[in-house]
């Protein structure tokens, strides 16, 4: 059999390793060992906080409506079963943007939502 020699493949993969692992603190950053585990861990936490950063942001955006609706007289559940009977596809980024930038037209869409019962 013939002789494999891996020193550019492993050195790749350790550097690739420590590259990422460039601002850990202390071994973190330094050890191979650590910082693969390290690297190995926040790889996995970012891979879940993108899916969790659009269920942040959907809450954030209820929330917004909701004050808003409130302060129109109406809750948010109200708000959204009335824009669907009335046909009204907004959704709610645009909806939480309408409430905290132009506070009359959302006040015109929960208007519309009321009457759609």
């Amino acid at each position: 059999m013939t002789r494999v020699k891996r020193g550019n493949v492993a050195r790749k993969r350790r550097k690739k390793i420590l590259k990422l692992a460039k601002g850990f603190r202390g071994g973190n950053s330094k050890l191979f060992r650590t910082a693969n585990q390290r690297v190995m861990r926040a790889l996995s936490y970012a891979y879940a906080d993108r899916r969790r950063r659009k269920r942040n942001f959907r809450r954030l955006w209820i929330t917004r409506i909701n004050a808003a609706a409130r302060q129109n007289g109406m809750s948010y559940s109200r708000l959204v079963d009335g824009l669907r009977k009335a046909n009204i596809q907004l959704n709610r980024k645009m909806l939480a943007q309408m409430a905290v930038m132009d506070p009359e037209s959302f006040r015109q869409v929960v208007q519309v939502a009321s009457q759609s019962k």
